[in-house]
């Protein structure tokens, strides 16, 4: 069964099309108009080995808080859609990953129950187009649109290119572990019953 999900939001302020591909090889095709962003999804495509196809229109003669957290929300959607019911995944995903002077953590759980937990120190204003407090609210609007428990702790570093790019690889290698399937799960991982 393919477990993917395409994804479109339109509103005045961004247009938006992503196609997700859970099981894929890393490919990617991305166009959000805001350069650094598409180096860091395509990293994240990469590393989780997900395929992902984005084209982001929005109104970056404003400023990039609308793209970015739009497109937040458009990935989480596509991740809770390309999970389906959630049988057999395990669920939980853990990585620490380092970048040169960089190491940061990202654990997460697909739960169903959103919350993000953010300690990334970013002390520039920006790298390249990309504010860097978008960061945070690029992974907040993940986090609830899929409705995933999500923390990003930052355990060394200094440079904000290192630490941005190490936070996406991070989510990426947690997000692949957690939507792997694992044949050992009958039905959902809960004593619940359901996710």
């Amino acid at each position: 069964m393919a477990r993917t999900a395409t994804v479109k939001r339109d509103t005045k302020e961004t247009k938006i099309s992503l196609t997700l591909d859970l099981d894929g090889t890393g490919r990617s095709e991305i166009h959000t108009g805001i350069g650094f962003l598409d180096h860091m999804l395509e990293g994240f495509a990469r590393h989780g080995l997900f395929d992902l196809t984005l084209h982001a229109d929005g109104d970056l003669e404003v400023d990039t808080h609308h793209t970015v957290e739009d497109i937040g929300i458009v990935l989480g959607k596509a991740v809770r859609e390309a999970v389906g019911d959630k049988q057999g995944i395990v669920r939980f995903g853990t990585k620490i990953l380092p970048m040169d002077d960089a190491l940061i953590l990202c654990a997460l759980d697909l739960s169903g129950r959103p919350y993000l937990a953010y300690d990334l120190n970013l002390d520039r204003e920006r790298v390249g187009e990309l504010e860097t407090e978008m960061v945070r609210e690029f992974f907040y609007a993940v986090s609830y649109a899929g409705e995933m428990n999500l923390h990003l702790r930052q355990m060394a570093g200094f440079n904000n290119h290192h630490l941005i790019e190490a936070a996406f690889k991070a989510f990426a290698k947690a997000l692949d572990e957690a939507t792997r399937i694992d044949e050992r799960i009958s039905g959902v991982l809960s004593t619940k019953g359901s996710l």
